[in-house]
């Protein structure tokens, strides 16, 4: 909404937009209130342990959630959530719907939000995932997933450009880069007259080419109604993984943040993930 305000602004003072981090980083602020429920405190099928990783000034916190009737070796899912994410709101929501997949899941809030400390940007971010895979893949090598939601599609894209170990990717609710993004939210009527620039240090994430750059097996999870990060961008990013080991799930009616949700998507997402751990 704040966007779309900047944006109107802007149309009727004819200038341009800058589209900088803080269009698409907002950590907590002093004061935020946030709910007293914490992941796991609902019960379901996953013994809960703390996680905890230094990474320069910052310290990540998070959580290892092991499936019941997982198996001896299970894939993990390594989970990174949109922008509003914090593990203990939201995590419940992520592990009802892989539980029935019998994957364990490692789940961080970024430095800035929830749990973490730091202060978070794009390039802080991209590094703490790297430290995050590393680990995870230290206690399963070769047997984790990386799944990203929104802003976390970008993360985890980028972790899979960047490991040849990540064994599967799922990308959910994604889109192209952030000056599409940006346009994509700029209202038809404000075109002649608004001109988008994004800052430099958005300028270099771009999920077509990090999904280029994987050739292992992916998912990609869109709504049908997603006004955020519509279709037709997430097609686009679909098109470039290089793989034949591919899948693109449509939900029906679905928005931007209730795809996962869907018992439309627990088939295909199950199907994928028993895949993997078959091979």
């Amino acid at each position: 909404m704040k966007l779309i305000l900047v944006l109107i602004v802007a149309m009727l003072s004819g200038c341009a937009v800058q589209i900088g981090e803080g269009s698409v980083v907002r950590p907590d602020r002093a004061g935020d209130v946030r709910p007293a429920a914490r992941v796991g405190d609902g019960g379901g099928a996953y013994k809960l342990a703390p996680l905890t990783l230094a990474a320069d000034d910052a310290q990540l916190n998070g959580v290892s959630a092991s499936a019941a009737g997982g198996g001896a070796n299970p894939l993990t899912v390594l989970y990174f959530g949109g922008n509003g994410f914090h593990l203990d709101e939201h995590g419940d929501h992520v592990l009802a719907a892989v539980g029935p997949c019998r994957a364990d899941v490692v789940m961080i809030d970024y430095r800035g939000y929830g749990r973490s400390t730091g202060v978070p940007t794009i390039a802080t971010m991209k590094a703490d995932a790297l430290r995050e895979f590393d680990l995870v893949n230290a206690q399963a090598p070769g047997r984790v997933i990386v799944h990203g939601q929104s802003l976390g599609s970008f993360i985890a894209a980028y972790v899979a450009q960047q490991r040849p170990a990540v064994r599967g990717l799922i990308l959910e609710s994604t889109t192209t880069n952030a000056r599409d993004w940006a346009n994509n939210m700029l209202p038809w009527y404000a075109w002649p007259f608004v001109r988008v620039e994004v800052g430099e240090s958005l300028k270099g994430i771009d999920n077509v080419a990090a999904a280029s750059g994987f050739a292992g097996p992916a998912l990609v999870l869109e709504g049908s109604d997603d006004k955020v990060t519509p279709p037709r961008l997430a097609r686009q990013v679909y098109d470039a993984l290089p793989t034949q080991s591919k899948r693109m799930v449509m939900v029906p009616d679905a928005g931007h943040n209730d795809v996962l949700s869907s018992a439309a998507v627990r088939p295909a997402y199950c199907e994928f993930v028993q895949q993997l751990a078959s091979k």
